[in-house]
């Protein structure tokens, strides 16, 4: 088979060391704190109030615009309060609720008829389901696309070093996510689909091709050269169809939509088994004692799961949500587990740079890894000289944050963080 990949890019450690480690389902904590954005767009509105009583999948935040999601309860128990907390990416309100431990369900009625796309578009809507891959776009606005689209590709590469979920997903779900792969794929009108997998997951590969030739499934399997960020979507559609999205422009413009090996799964089981998305696969590895792949309760504090998992081991250096290039850096274990919360990292201190940026010295080393042919030593020095227009000029807008540029510097500059602030300028000053 042809190993296809895209242009630039880096090379880092995969660090797989949880891809052996089966998915174990957590047990739900005593209190789960769910927040009511677990999404791009508006957050959800809250539907219970303190005092009510709640089952495993009745829902307690009902989407508020066309770019929002539901989201549902993962006990049963009994509403405490609606309360402010913290995210990862800020703050919304959460809804507290205190688990009776009897995991009473109120589950969605199953699909009959499996080819029905507008059945399958209202259970995508109503069962919550988001891109699971990290960003989160409700799923219900993404497969009803403006566009005519021919190609639907579902992403296991997972290139980000430590993530092992969806591989463990691949593995062990295989026909499921293969199953609600081609209910995506029927929502968009399309007979057969695409699955890139990156060539350092030959387990996964194989799965999937006796999958589907079991479960007589229409789908390619495109091998994918192991390299980061081979899972980004513009990368990956350049890889498995040869189509480049053109610059502020989006899959579909070039006929494409691109789904997470996760959301496959979620629809597969809200559509045959009516569960609405409450639950996910997260990989905790680091410095932990027991590192491993958990089906993981949404509302689940961090602390709670480190505790599952035995404790942190070591002095870890640094907690990051998500992975080591695209993750964020979080100060406590006081956040609660979401719908994108695809992994929990405990870096060392030989794991994690905490040297102080210099200033560049001109090597151009983050250009020639710039998987978006950007120049970001230049985004990066208008951004520090307050020069928000000249940076946009240099693409800043285009940067798809991936880190290659700040991974590769030899002066560790945190051009991530850069282009971060520079697209904030750019939308706040309206440039």
């Amino acid at each position: 088979m042809n190993i296809k990949s895209f242009k630039k890019g880096i090379h880092t450690p995969h660090n797989k060391l949880t891809e052996s480690r089966f998915l174990v389902d957590v047990p739900a904590p005593s209190v789960v704190y769910i927040p009511l954005c677990q999404h791009i767009g508006k957050p959800a509105a809250a539907v219970v109030t303190a005092g009510d009583y709640v089952s495993v999948g009745s829902k307690i935040g009902a989407a508020d615009g066309f770019v929002s999601a539901d989201v549902f309860s993962s006990v049963s128990g009994t509403v405490k309060a609606i309360e402010k907390r913290k995210t990862v990416t800020g703050a919304c309100d959460h809804v507290v609720i205190q688990n009776d431990g009897k995991d009473a369900e109120k589950f969605l009625p199953p699909i009959k008829d499996l080819k029905d796309k507008d059945a399958l578009l209202k259970r995508i809507k109503e069962a919550g389901l988001v891109g699971m891959g990290g960003a989160g776009f409700p799923s219900h606005v993404k497969y009803a696309p403006k566009k005519q689209v021919d190609r639907f590709i579902i992403n296991g590469a997972e290139c980000e070093p430590y993530i092992t979920c969806d591989y463990r997903l691949l593995r062990e779900r295989t026909a499921e996510v293969l199953l609600g792969a081609q209910m995506l794929a029927t929502v968009l009108g399309i007979d057969e689909f695409d699955v890139g997998i990156e060539d350092n997951k030959p387990l996964a590969i194989d799965a999937v091709y006796t999958a589907i030739e079991e479960k007589g499934i229409r789908a390619r399997v495109t091998m994918l050269k192991s390299k980061y960020p081979q899972g980004a979507e513009k990368q990956l559609i350049y890889a498995v169809t040869g189509r480049k999205v053109p610059c502020g422009g989006l899959p579909s413009d070039v006929g494409v939509v691109v789904g997470n090996v996760h959301t496959a799964y979620a629809l597969y089981e809200a559509a045959l088994n009516g569960r609405p998305l409450y639950e996910r696969a997260v990989t905790v590895s680091g410095d932990i004692k027991n590192q491993g792949n958990f089906f993981v309760r949404t509302g689940t504090l961090y602390g709670d799961l480190v505790d599952y998992c035995g404790g942190l081991e070591g002095d870890c250096a640094k907690i990051i949500s998500g992975g080591p290039m695209m993750g964020i850096a979080v100060p406590d274990l006081n956040y609660s587990i979401s719908k994108t919360s695809g992994s929990l990292l405990f870096l060392s201190e030989d794991d994690v740079n905490t040297s102080q940026p210099k200033p560049c010295i001109n090597c151009g080393k983050c250009a020639r890894a710039c998987p978006m042919n950007l120049m970001p030593m230049y985004i990066d020095a208008y951004t520090l000289n307050g020069d928000y227009a000249t940076a946009k000029r240099y693409g800043a807008l285009n940067c798809i944050e991936c880190g290659c540029c700040a991974y590769t510097c030899p002066a560790k500059r945190t051009i991530v963080q850069s282009v971060k602030l520079c697209k904030r300028k750019i939308k706040e000053l309206g440039l």
